[in-house]
């Protein structure tokens, strides 16, 4: 396979049982060093793994597979193992053995979970908003550090002690005794205004900007006429949507109109979205040829799962 020349010496080479996987292409390098840069949720990868990639094919993977996948990321597999395990003992996958070899399958715990998240991975766009503001009063009273601690869950932000918003599409239960209210703004500046109190806007626009710096350089590699080998394509888009989840499930979702001018968020949910679909073909591809249940080869994807990123996407819409 010919590359271009920006192709340097790899990040990681790492053996699966003494059998070595294809050196990663240098454009993978800085994606590879920010996983392992962060504190390294291996558990969380395999539930991208499995939501992204093997639900709409069956839900169900060969561990010897998912070694090889985490291999080419540097992960070790005694550490895939370990996680593997614990999310089999929490609920999250059920595992099974077909004569030596282990295979795993997202519970409807796990599928339930990351269809809540994928609402928001893959939706084309954010909301439009209504001109409404959804507020929540907390009196004195009631103003405890649980009520506090799960309207930050639900994602509200809050611009005053007592007082806060409600994003737009949250499905809110407010705290007993709460005054809930709905105020309309004549003017999307003061939203603006109102949002920018609630919510630490900046550090979610670094998150974006980060999360963009990190993968503009392979997509501009890729379309300059980069080619990746199958595995390399898995690999990528395997990190592209675990970061961009880390950053966009900290999102609150607010509707463009409410957020400041050339918002980061959009740039790199069409960038997410663009390389996504770059590597798409060939990371199936793999799938197609190594991938395993114990029926054999994984299943065709679920057509109505695809195109990711777009309205017309059925599966956890």
């Amino acid at each position: 396979m010919t590359r271009p020349p920006c192709r340097e010496k790899p990040f990681f080479f790492v053996t699966v049982d003494g059998v070595p996987d294809a050196e990663p292409a240098a454009p993978l390098a800085p994606t590879l060093a920010a996983l392992h840069a962060a504190p390294l949720r291996v558990w969380s990868i395999i539930i991208t793994l499995y939501g992204d990639a093997i639900v709409p094919r069956g839900a169900t993977l060969d561990l010897a597979s998912m070694l090889r996948i985490f291999a080419a990321m540097g992960i070790d597999p005694g550490a895939v193992r370990t996680a593997v395990s614990r999310l089999a003992a929490d609920g999250w996958l059920a595992g099974g053995k077909v004569g030596r070899a282990s295979f795993y399958r997202l519970t409807a715990k796990g599928d339930a979970i990351f269809a809540a998240a994928a609402r928001r991975i893959y939706r084309a766009a954010p909301p439009p908003w209504d001109g409404v503001l959804r507020l929540v009063l907390l009196p004195p009273e009631i103003a405890t550090e649980a009520a506090r601690a799960a309207l930050l869950e639900a994602g509200c932000g809050s611009p005053l002690p007592g007082l806060w918003i409600v994003p737009q599409e949250t499905a809110l239960a407010a705290p007993a005794g709460a005054i809930q209210l709905e105020a309309r703004a004549d003017d999307a500046t003061e939203g603006r205004r109102l949002t920018a109190l609630a919510w630490p806007l900046a550090r979610l626009a670094g998150g974006y900007e980060r999360f963009v710096a990190l993968f503009a350089p392979l997509a501009c590699w890729l379309a300059a006429g980069g080619a990746l080998t199958e595995m390399e394509a898995l690999v990528a888009r395997l990190l592209l949507i675990h970061q961009y989840r880390r950053v966009i499930l900290h999102d609150p979702d607010l509707p463009l109109a409410l957020l400041p001018p050339d918002w980061p968020g959009t740039a790199a949910r069409a960038l997410c979205r663009r390389l996504h679909a770059a590597l798409f073909p060939a990371s199936e591809a793999w799938l197609d040829r190594h991938a395993r249940t114990p029926e054999g080869h994984l299943p065709p994807r679920d057509a109505d799962s695809y195109p990711r990123f777009s309205e017309d996407s059925q599966h956890w819409k």
